[in-house]
């Protein structure tokens, strides 16, 4: 991942005096190390907008969310625990949002290195915040999942998708296995080493949503959202 950017706001830690738990979603952008800075500018403002706009097409808003936590060529979404946003919901809709923008962003791309591929995952655990951003063994394990040679792999091979989607074992046993979504085939990604513990994840590369219902989606007029601080919350050691 990129270097960090400087702190924009701080979060709202004042209710963390312990653990929390929290539905994680991470993204990393394809290929980054590969674009010159004031292309990796254009792709980090391009991310942001486009998550945005599939926060707001999906009713996420700023009062379900933690402030994003930047990771230079990613961003760490926190969702706090609300009826209104069920794991089904980013799931089912969310991504297949933000992958129906991305194709139509790609499509727009002035130049091939303008267009946006992305790494996402989703897990669920507990997390910690104070004065610098969030942490945890949870965000560990989905960023180790977001790093997986296999996830770089299977983004590689879906050529024609703009994105791919790794789930932990916590969200497959949970609502894939279960039965909630009809979301096509999810194939296991392997084990990651977090600490002590090898974690398990699932792959799958989820169908855009339509684009004809997108068409009411406004584009922000300032579409860098809130910014948590710069500390890579997701940094790993083994």
């Amino acid at each position: 991942m990129g270097l960090m950017l400087a702190t924009q706001q701080r979060p709202d830690v004042s209710a963390f005096a312990g653990p929390v738990h929290r539905l994680i979603v991470v993204l990393d952008i394809e290929g980054s190390t590969k674009r010159t800075n004031p292309v990796k500018g254009e792709l980090r403002r391009d991310l942001y907008a486009l998550l945005e706009r599939a926060l707001q097409a999906t009713g996420i808003t700023a009062r379900h969310l933690e402030p994003h936590t930047d990771r230079g060529d990613g961003v760490l979404v926190l969702i706090r625990p609300h009826d209104e946003v069920p794991k089904t919901l980013v799931l089912g809709r969310l991504l297949p949002v933000l992958s129906a923008l991305l194709i139509e962003h790609n499509a727009a791309a002035a130049r091939p290195e303008l267009r946006l591929r992305l790494r996402a995952v989703v897990h669920a655990g507990e997390v910690h915040g104070d004065d610098r951003g969030f942490y945890g063994d949870d965000i560990d394990a989905a960023c180790r999942l977001l790093d997986s040679p296999k996830l770089r792999e299977a983004l590689g091979q879906a050529v024609a998708a703009p994105l791919v989607l790794a789930v932990s074992e916590e969200i497959f046993t949970g609502i894939i296995q279960q039965g909630y979504l009809d979301a096509g085939p999810y194939q296991p990604l392997g084990r990651v080493r977090v600490g002590n513990r090898n974690r398990r994840g699932w792959v799958h590369v989820p169908a855009p949503a339509e684009l004809g219902r997108l068409a009411a989606i406004a584009r922000p007029a300032n579409p860098v959202p809130r910014v948590g601080p710069g500390g890579r919350s997701g940094e790993l050691t083994a």
